[in-house]
């Protein structure tokens, strides 16, 4: 394993400046880029040690904090385990700032992120990749939409209300998309029932998207998560052979 660098630094962005965790080798070397895109419980040691892993494997890696415009990180009050059983008002505040983000801004955002690694000399030049969790999948498909030609693969993990009804629905920026995506979707998501998945491959399907999806049987909503009571230790690294993968192959 590569030796890592870890920093905390600002992105700015049209509304300010985004905090946000850059983790790379610490060789000097510039290094295919990842933008590596929160669950709704924000930038936090979980996030940064996902992103030292990445770096290990030899790639660049941004963790905004995407809530930036509630306070830097961490924005919420979380607990060293997060199980929401034990605090059921968790969601009472993360539910509006989720809201908050429009996918107006999140586009909008998603340029400020990809030209700051444009610019930095710690990203190699070309296309990057995206990776998502829970409510980053979205992110991460409304980025690979919105920047076609910077984004070479995208991945989604326990993503969730991908392919609704609502006419601003995620899965209709399939139609711009040009990466190659991976999706590792958990079958015991109530935010991710399988007519869901199954409108999202088929949307993919018909816009020529290359795409594969996999159900993690028995994994919940946010098993990569360590630091959660969905935590599930199989499908996590499942995830990480997934995701390394596509980086391989595309980046």
């Amino acid at each position: 394993m590569t030796s890592v660098q870890g920093t905390d630094v600002d992105v700015p962005t049209e509304d300010g400046a985004a905090d946000a965790y850059l983790a790379h080798p610490d060789d000097g070397l510039p290094r295919p880029g990842v933008l590596l895109y929160q669950d709704a419980f924000g930038l936090r040691p979980q996030l940064r040690s996902m992103a030292d892993r990445l770096a290990g494997a030899g790639y660049a890696v941004l963790v905004p904090n995407v809530f930036y415009r509630h306070g830097r990180s961490p924005v919420f009050d979380l607990p060293e385990f997060i199980d929401p059983a034990t605090r059921p008002g968790l969601f009472d505040s993360i539910g509006p700032v989720m809201q908050a983000l429009t996918p107006e801004l999140a586009v909008r955002d998603a340029g400020a992120y990809l030209r700051w690694m444009a610019e930095r000399p710690e990203f190699a030049d070309g296309p990057v990749a995206l990776t998502g969790y829970c409510m980053g999948v979205r992110l991460a498909l409304r980025t690979a939409g919105a920047y076609p030609e910077r984004v070479a693969a995208a991945a989604g993990f326990h993503g969730g209300q991908l392919a609704t009804d609502a006419p601003d629905s995620p899965h209709l920026a399939a139609e711009h998309v040009t990466a190659e995506l991976y999706f590792g979707h958990a079958d015991a998501d109530h935010s991710m029932p399988p007519e869901q998945m199954e409108r999202l491959a088929a949307v993919l399907t018909e816009a020529g998207v290359r795409h594969r999806y996999e159900v993690y049987e028995g994994a919940h909503h946010g098993y990569t998560q360590a630091d959660t009571a969905a935590y599930d230790k199989a499908a996590d690294e499942r995830h990480w052979a997934a995701l390394l993968d596509l980086l391989k192959r595309t980046l």
